[in-house]
């Protein structure tokens, strides 16, 4: 019986994952942040939406599908990425 690896680096150096590509949750690594109210109120709205644009086709899309996406987006431009601030990323990003 196989048992599950809990040493936190070990998926770090396993295999890659694609992005894009599905996943089981526990295969992904654990990073908590903070978001501002009316950042987690807008995801929560926007994640609902995309559910039910889906009609039940498809993968259900979580807050934390579309923290994945803007992350993945932000790592895509990260060579427009300049500051010293979070004032200053958002601006080199238009934001």
């Amino acid at each position: 019986m196989a048992t599950k690896d809990t040493n936190p680096s070990s998926s770090r150096s396993g295999d890659a994952i694609t992005p894009g590509e599905w996943v089981r949750y526990d295969q992904l690594e654990r990073k908590e942040t903070r978001l501002r109210p009316d950042q987690y109120n807008s995801l929560s709205e926007l994640s609902r939406g995309l559910n039910r644009q889906r009609h039940g086709r498809g993968e259900r899309i979580t807050e934390n599908t579309l923290i994945r996406v803007a992350i993945d987006l932000l790592l895509k431009r990260e060579a427009e990425l300049a500051g010293t601030t979070e004032a200053e990323l958002r601006a080199s990003l238009g934001l």
